[in-house]
Protein backbone atom coordinates (compact mmCIF):
# COMPACT_ATOMS: atom_id res chain seq x y z
CA UNK A 1 0.00 0.00 0.00
CA UNK A 2 1.11 3.56 -0.62
CA UNK A 3 2.54 5.38 2.39
CA UNK A 4 0.38 8.12 3.84
CA UNK A 5 1.58 11.67 4.24
CA UNK A 6 2.12 12.34 7.93
CA UNK A 7 -0.18 14.72 9.80
CA UNK A 8 1.51 17.13 12.14
CA UNK A 9 0.22 17.52 15.68
CA UNK A 10 -2.53 20.11 15.76
CA UNK A 11 -3.08 20.18 11.97
CA UNK A 12 -6.80 19.59 12.42
CA UNK A 13 -6.99 22.77 14.49
CA UNK A 14 -5.34 25.14 12.01
CA UNK A 15 -8.47 26.10 10.08
CA UNK A 16 -10.59 26.33 13.22
CA UNK A 17 -8.00 28.55 14.90
CA UNK A 18 -7.81 30.88 11.86
CA UNK A 19 -11.60 31.14 11.65
CA UNK A 20 -11.92 31.88 15.35
CA UNK A 21 -9.24 34.56 15.07
CA UNK A 22 -11.18 36.27 12.29
CA UNK A 23 -14.47 36.05 14.19
CA UNK A 24 -12.88 37.74 17.22
CA UNK A 25 -11.63 40.74 15.26
CA UNK A 26 -13.54 43.90 16.09
CA UNK A 27 -13.83 44.97 12.46
CA UNK A 28 -14.41 41.53 10.98
CA UNK A 29 -15.52 41.84 7.37
CA UNK A 30 -15.46 38.11 6.58
CA UNK A 31 -18.80 36.37 6.14
CA UNK A 32 -18.38 33.30 8.37
CA UNK A 33 -21.62 31.58 9.32
CA UNK A 34 -22.19 28.67 11.68
CA UNK A 35 -24.88 26.02 11.30
CA UNK A 36 -25.72 22.79 13.11
CA UNK A 37 -27.01 19.71 11.27
CA UNK A 38 -28.74 16.74 12.85
CA UNK A 39 -27.55 13.18 12.27
CA UNK A 40 -28.38 12.05 8.69
CA UNK A 41 -29.15 15.61 7.51
CA UNK A 42 -27.88 16.36 4.02
CA UNK A 43 -25.53 19.34 3.87
CA UNK A 44 -25.70 19.41 0.09
CA UNK A 45 -26.74 17.04 -2.68
CA UNK A 46 -24.96 16.09 -5.88
CA UNK A 47 -25.68 18.19 -8.96
CA UNK A 48 -26.29 21.30 -6.87
CA UNK A 49 -24.43 24.56 -7.44
CA UNK A 50 -21.14 24.65 -5.46
CA UNK A 51 -21.26 28.01 -3.70
CA UNK A 52 -19.71 27.52 -0.24
CA UNK A 53 -16.78 25.92 1.57
CA UNK A 54 -17.49 24.05 4.81
CA UNK A 55 -15.23 23.51 7.84
CA UNK A 56 -16.20 21.01 10.54
CA UNK A 57 -16.34 22.73 13.90
CA UNK A 58 -17.69 19.63 15.67
CA UNK A 59 -18.90 16.22 14.47
CA UNK A 60 -18.36 14.01 11.42
CA UNK A 61 -19.37 14.28 7.75
CA UNK A 62 -19.42 11.66 5.02
CA UNK A 63 -18.92 12.42 1.33
CA UNK A 64 -20.47 9.94 -1.09
CA UNK A 65 -22.65 9.10 -4.03
CA UNK A 66 -25.74 7.02 -4.68
CA UNK A 67 -25.94 4.23 -7.22
CA UNK A 68 -29.17 2.72 -8.55
CA UNK A 69 -31.64 2.24 -5.74
CA UNK A 70 -30.62 2.90 -2.14
CA UNK A 71 -27.02 1.70 -2.52
CA UNK A 72 -24.56 4.24 -1.17
CA UNK A 73 -20.83 4.57 -1.82
CA UNK A 74 -18.89 6.53 0.79
CA UNK A 75 -15.91 8.30 -0.75
CA UNK A 76 -14.57 9.95 2.42
CA UNK A 77 -15.30 10.52 6.09
CA UNK A 78 -14.17 13.86 7.55
CA UNK A 79 -13.69 14.88 11.16
CA UNK A 80 -13.31 18.04 13.25
CA UNK A 81 -11.14 20.68 11.57
CA UNK A 82 -11.48 19.24 8.05
CA UNK A 83 -12.82 21.25 5.11
CA UNK A 84 -14.95 20.15 2.16
CA UNK A 85 -16.91 21.61 -0.74
CA UNK A 86 -13.68 22.75 -2.37
CA UNK A 87 -15.09 22.37 -5.91
CA UNK A 88 -16.41 25.90 -5.61
CA UNK A 89 -12.79 27.12 -5.60
CA UNK A 90 -12.19 25.86 -9.14
CA UNK A 91 -15.49 27.03 -10.60
CA UNK A 92 -17.06 23.60 -11.10
CA UNK A 93 -20.64 23.92 -12.42
CA UNK A 94 -22.11 21.23 -10.13
CA UNK A 95 -21.20 19.16 -7.12
CA UNK A 96 -20.46 15.53 -7.97
CA UNK A 97 -21.05 14.06 -4.49
CA UNK A 98 -23.44 14.50 -1.58
CA UNK A 99 -22.40 15.34 1.97
CA UNK A 100 -24.24 14.19 5.09
CA UNK A 101 -23.81 14.62 8.85
CA UNK A 102 -22.96 11.28 10.48
CA UNK A 103 -23.87 12.65 13.91
CA UNK A 104 -25.02 16.02 15.23
CA UNK A 105 -22.51 18.28 13.48
CA UNK A 106 -21.70 21.99 13.55
CA UNK A 107 -20.10 23.59 10.50
CA UNK A 108 -18.57 26.91 9.61
CA UNK A 109 -19.84 28.00 6.20
CA UNK A 110 -17.73 30.35 4.08
CA UNK A 111 -18.25 31.71 0.59
CA UNK A 112 -15.52 31.16 -2.00
CA UNK A 113 -14.42 34.78 -1.62
CA UNK A 114 -14.35 34.57 2.19
CA UNK A 115 -12.31 31.36 2.11
CA UNK A 116 -9.79 32.94 -0.26
CA UNK A 117 -9.51 35.99 2.01
CA UNK A 118 -9.04 33.72 5.03
CA UNK A 119 -6.05 32.08 3.34
CA UNK A 120 -4.67 35.50 2.41
CA UNK A 121 -4.94 36.60 6.05
CA UNK A 122 -3.37 33.33 7.29
CA UNK A 123 -0.84 32.18 4.66
CA UNK A 124 0.38 29.32 6.89
CA UNK A 125 -2.90 27.57 6.00
CA UNK A 126 -1.65 26.90 2.47
CA UNK A 127 0.67 24.06 3.50
CA UNK A 128 -2.08 22.50 5.61
CA UNK A 129 -4.61 22.65 2.77
CA UNK A 130 -2.17 21.13 0.28
CA UNK A 131 -1.22 18.37 2.72
CA UNK A 132 -4.89 17.62 3.43
CA UNK A 133 -5.74 17.35 -0.28
CA UNK A 134 -2.62 15.24 -0.82
CA UNK A 135 -3.69 12.82 1.89
CA UNK A 136 -7.13 12.48 0.33
CA UNK A 137 -5.61 11.62 -3.04
CA UNK A 138 -3.35 9.03 -1.42
CA UNK A 139 -6.34 7.56 0.43
CA UNK A 140 -8.29 7.22 -2.81
CA UNK A 141 -5.34 5.57 -4.58
CA UNK A 142 -4.88 3.15 -1.68
CA UNK A 143 -8.56 2.21 -1.70
CA UNK A 144 -8.55 1.70 -5.48
CA UNK A 145 -5.44 -0.47 -5.24
CA UNK A 146 -7.02 -2.46 -2.41
CA UNK A 147 -10.22 -3.07 -4.41
CA UNK A 148 -8.24 -4.29 -7.43
CA UNK A 149 -5.64 -6.48 -5.74
CA UNK A 150 -7.12 -7.59 -2.40
CA UNK A 151 -10.06 -9.76 -1.41
CA UNK A 152 -12.91 -8.44 0.70
CA UNK A 153 -11.49 -9.74 3.99
CA UNK A 154 -8.14 -8.04 3.42
CA UNK A 155 -9.87 -4.79 2.42
CA UNK A 156 -11.71 -4.65 5.73
CA UNK A 157 -8.51 -5.30 7.69
CA UNK A 158 -6.63 -2.71 5.61
CA UNK A 159 -9.33 -0.20 6.47
CA UNK A 160 -9.00 -0.91 10.19
CA UNK A 161 -5.21 -0.55 10.01
CA UNK A 162 -5.51 2.75 8.15
CA UNK A 163 -7.91 4.17 10.73
CA UNK A 164 -5.50 3.28 13.53
CA UNK A 165 -2.58 4.82 11.66
CA UNK A 166 -4.47 8.05 10.98
CA UNK A 167 -6.55 8.51 14.11
CA UNK A 168 -5.35 6.05 16.73
CA UNK A 169 -4.31 7.03 20.25
CA UNK A 170 -1.97 4.83 22.22
CA UNK A 171 -3.43 3.44 25.44
CA UNK A 172 -0.71 1.39 27.12
CA UNK A 173 0.19 -1.30 24.60
CA UNK A 174 -3.08 -0.91 22.72
CA UNK A 175 -4.38 1.55 20.12
CA UNK A 176 -7.73 3.30 20.47
CA UNK A 177 -9.83 4.99 17.76
CA UNK A 178 -12.80 6.97 19.09
CA UNK A 179 -16.02 7.63 17.20
CA UNK A 180 -15.87 4.52 15.01
CA UNK A 181 -18.13 3.32 12.19
CA UNK A 182 -21.15 1.08 11.82
CA UNK A 183 -20.70 -2.20 9.97
CA UNK A 184 -22.65 -0.79 7.02
CA UNK A 185 -20.43 2.29 6.84
CA UNK A 186 -17.31 0.12 6.81
CA UNK A 187 -18.88 -1.98 4.04
CA UNK A 188 -19.60 1.15 1.98
CA UNK A 189 -16.04 2.41 2.46
CA UNK A 190 -14.43 -0.93 1.50
CA UNK A 191 -16.77 -2.06 -1.30
CA UNK A 192 -17.78 -5.16 0.65
CA UNK A 193 -21.00 -6.35 2.26
CA UNK A 194 -22.22 -5.72 5.79
CA UNK A 195 -22.19 -9.48 6.37
CA UNK A 196 -18.51 -9.66 5.37
CA UNK A 197 -17.60 -6.84 7.77
CA UNK A 198 -19.46 -8.53 10.63
CA UNK A 199 -17.77 -11.86 9.91
CA UNK A 200 -14.27 -10.33 9.80
CA UNK A 201 -14.74 -8.31 12.99
CA UNK A 202 -16.13 -11.34 14.85
CA UNK A 203 -13.16 -13.40 13.69
CA UNK A 204 -10.66 -10.77 14.88
CA UNK A 205 -12.46 -10.51 18.22
CA UNK A 206 -12.28 -14.27 18.69
CA UNK A 207 -8.50 -14.06 18.18
CA UNK A 208 -8.34 -11.25 20.78
CA UNK A 209 -6.86 -8.85 18.22
CA UNK A 210 -9.50 -6.16 18.72
CA UNK A 211 -12.76 -5.09 20.29
CA UNK A 212 -15.11 -2.58 18.66
CA UNK A 213 -18.48 -0.89 18.74
CA UNK A 214 -19.94 2.32 17.27
CA UNK A 215 -18.15 4.41 19.88
CA UNK A 216 -14.64 3.00 19.58
CA UNK A 217 -12.20 0.54 18.03
CA UNK A 218 -9.53 -0.92 20.32
CA UNK A 219 -6.64 -2.79 18.69
CA UNK A 220 -4.97 -5.08 21.19
CA UNK A 221 -2.15 -6.19 18.90
CA UNK A 222 -1.33 -4.08 15.83
CA UNK A 223 1.28 -6.52 14.48
CA UNK A 224 -1.19 -9.37 14.49
CA UNK A 225 -3.79 -7.19 12.75
CA UNK A 226 -1.36 -6.34 9.93
CA UNK A 227 -0.41 -10.03 9.55
CA UNK A 228 -4.10 -10.95 9.17
CA UNK A 229 -4.30 -8.84 5.98
CA UNK A 230 -1.34 -10.59 4.32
Amino acid sequence: MTAHISYQLGDNEKLLSAIQTEKEKEANLLDIRSKTYKKNDYIYLSQTLPKDIFVIQKGRVKIGSHQEGPKEIIKNVLHQGAFFGELSLIGAPNRIHFSMAMEDTTLYILSKETFQQLIKNHPSLISFLLRELGNRLVDMEDRLESMVFRNSRSRVIDFLSTQVRKRGQRVGYEMLVRGFFTHQEIASLTATSRQTVTTVLNELRSKNILTSNRRRLLIRDMELLVKEAA
